[in-house]
């Protein structure tokens, strides 16, 4: 980060407190094409859509050297399926049904990927129809499986993220994923866990984006509140069901074609659609920009629990205990955890501040090494948002109530750990 970008971001965040979830709309409705790698960037980035939470696509040419695009695809640019069963054949991947509604989402079940791809070949020669349905996999861990497979590398603009570097660092989860389906799989309605930005880059194939920026998907709610399983059913322009659904704005469209990534901003709802037999790389990911949103939402989600299940919270000694169990079974984090997350990419960034980066820590790759490539101001502009949302976390009163004497170090000691590092930094 070079010091007008973090002039930029400093002038943006400076006195906003704890924002909203974006803002309704998004005004001119067209998503910026960046074509050129060697003409832009990172703090291009960051200043023009991390910063103001706008979305953007990627030119084929920043993934053209990825060794996936190149041994997972064809020369006629289909899925290789010989090499894949060759790599991968004893797998087990998850799969949705695209056919099948539970709630708002499709259900799952964990097929060996060998099975997987047989079913593909003949969903394609049956002229893309099968009596299983339509079977998408979906959210497939294969990093963390195959973490020996060189497949792709994640573009600097997307390196500073915090979610798969605290996950990596617990040695629990991971927020990478590979999508593959047919011609016509889909994915419903939604928005991206915790709120996060998200990237999305084609291997092969083709899809189709609807976006709605962050905001707007409280005109698309029906009489209950509930949001919509699929935007493009002709059900959401009966207002008996959805009243509000003509107050908003027409969604975003992409196209996005083989090679090109898209970048979906935080809070971003969002539906997309396969047109071709699609492979995809995913990431999730949370950043200094956005983490306040992340704590927005946890929050939200913490009111939601307590609101379903007030009338137990009289007879129920451990009822706020409860509801962050509650919470952590829906979202897959509780305000404990979240502390801990805050304090993980904390003490990493204190770490490259007052100690620097080792040769060795560089070779490895690690993300003290990726922390460092982006620069000291990087690191304080991360450190800052991390104090501040981590002073609005530790004055919280659900966050009071629960056994912050067992966190180390106490909240009071990380923050004023996290405060002189700041200021020793900018001397």
């Amino acid at each position: 980060m070079d010091r007008a970008t973090f002039a930029c971001s400093t002038a943006f965040f400076h006195d906003s407190g704890i924002p909203s979830q974006g803002a309704p709309a998004f005004p001119g409705g067209h998503v910026d094409f960046i074509d050129k790698a060697d003409s832009f960037a990172y703090s291009d980035f960051f200043r023009d859509y991390l910063i103001p939470n706008h979305p953007c696509v990627f030119s084929a040419k920043f993934t053209e050297d990825w060794a996936g695009r190149r041994d997972w695809v064809t020369r006629d640019g289909k899925p290789n399926f010989e090499h894949l069963l060759r790599e991968f054949g004893g797998a087990v991947v998850p799969v949705a049904n695209c056919d099948v509604q539970e709630y708002n989402s499709n259900p799952k079940e964990q097929l060996p990927f060998k099975e997987y791809v047989e079913y593909w070949q003949e969903y394609i020669r049956n002229g893309h129809r099968s009596s299983r349905g339509c079977l998408y996999l979906k959210d497939w861990h294969l990093s963390r499986a195959f973490p020996e497979q060189d497949v792709y590398s994640t573009p600097v603009y997307f390196s500073s993220d915090w979610l798969n570097e605290y996950w990596d660092a617990v040695a629990v989860d991971d927020y990478r994923f590979v999508y593959m389906g047919p011609k016509g799989s889909w994915s419903p309605f939604h928005a991206d866990v915790f709120r996060s930005y998200s990237w999305s880059a084609n291997i092969c194939g083709r899809k189709k984006w609807l976006l709605y920026p962050a905001g707007q998907e409280e005109f698309l709610k029906d009489r209950h509140g509930n949001l919509p399983f699929d935007v493009t059913a002709p059900s959401l322009r009966d207002t008996r069901i959805y009243p509000r659904s003509r107050q908003s704005q027409a969604p975003l469209e992409i196209i996005q074609e083989a090679g090109e990534i898209v970048f979906v901003p935080s809070g971003w709802h969002h539906q997309v659609s396969n047109l071709e037999d699609t492979i995809s790389i995913n990431h999730n990911w949370v950043n200094g920009c956005n983490v306040a949103l992340m704590w927005c939402f946890l929050q939200d989600e913490l009111a939601a629990v307590q609101r379903e299940i007030r009338q137990w919270k009289d007879p129920v000694d451990d009822w706020h205990l409860q509801c962050q169990l509650i919470m952590k079974s829906c979202t897959g984090i509780d305000y404990k955890e979240f502390y801990n997350f805050l304090k993980v990419i904390s003490e990493n960034r204190i770490s490259i501040l007052e100690k620097g980066l080792d040769e060795e820590a560089s070779a490895r790759n690690d993300s003290k090494a990726a922390i460092s490539a982006l620069g000291m101001l990087h690191a304080v502009f991360d450190l800052k948002r991390a104090a501040k949302v981590l002073s609005s976390l530790s004055a919280n009163e659900d966050f009071g109530k629960l056994d912050v004497n067992s966190l180390a170090p106490a909240p009071e000691d990380l923050l004023q750990h996290l405060q002189a590092a700041i200021d020793t930094a900018l001397l």
